[in-house]
């Protein structure tokens, strides 16, 4: 590993650990002292201003990086990610629900209940707004952003360059969930952020794979209901 790969490395270590321990202490106090809900809006505010902070500290312009949404004029972005979205929901759907029933039916001996969520719009709001577009705007927009620079993507995957940087992000973002709050099927995150991670490099922005990280985050939760995992 070259000087300059040991640096950034470092540097997104640093923000990485800082950000999601600040995360876990925001989660934690709120819990320990009965604190309304809406506190929990520090939590896509430090993913979000956390790489922007770094770029000031840096000397550099934020701007030079992917991290801004894209205007509302850019129809070509807009579209381009709503149509990856589109492919990558045909393709995965089917195998991915029979998939969870046969999981959730063979292994945990749940069975569909037909209860849906009691508040859908809701759920589409907070994972798109709330986790969606913060997370990948500070893993995608920023780290992998960042570790490309160091580590030159190498591999051409369908019309994207990536890397290395790719996959570290892919493996520091299913390991960053559990230091916020552990659940034992994190590390399986790891593949559906392969795709949130082909979706920035194909684009060149966040919002592909903003879309498609809430579709995946609503239709588990979904499913969840549906199956009696969670209440509706």
């Amino acid at each position: 590993m070259t000087e300059a790969q040991k640096s950034v490395a470092l540097e997104i270590f640093a923000l990485w650990i800082v950000t999601l321990l600040l995360i876990r202490l925001v989660l934690t106090v709120e819990a320990l002292a009965g604190l309304p809900e809406w506190v929990r809006v520090a939590v896509p505010v430090l993913f979000m201003y956390a790489p922007v902070w770094l770029c000031s500290w840096r000397g550099v312009d934020s701007w030079d990086y992917p991290l801004a949404l894209p205007a509302l004029g850019d129809r070509p972005l807009w579209t381009e990610a709503v149509r990856l979205n589109a492919v990558a929901i045909c393709v995965i759907f089917v195998p991915f629900v029979v998939g969870y029933h046969l999981w959730h039916t063979l292994v945990f001996g749940h069975e569909l209940q037909w209860t849906w969520p009691s508040e859908p719009l809701k759920l589409v709001g907070y994972h798109l707004f709330f986790v969606a577009i913060p997370e990948e705007f500070f893993y995608r927009g920023y780290i992998q952003t960042r570790l490309d620079e160091v580590f030159a993507p190498r591999w051409r995957v369908l019309g994207a360059d990536v890397g290395w940087g790719l996959v570290i992000t892919c493996v520091i973002f299913a390991i960053g969930h559990s230091i916020v709050t552990f659940q034992w099927w994190h590390p399986f995150i790891f593949f559906p952020s392969l795709v949130f991670g082909w979706m920035r490099a194909r684009t060149g922005d966040v919002m592909a794979g903003a879309f498609f990280h809430a579709w995946s985050n609503v239709t588990v939760g979904t499913l969840d209901t549906l199956y009696g995992v969670i209440p509706p």
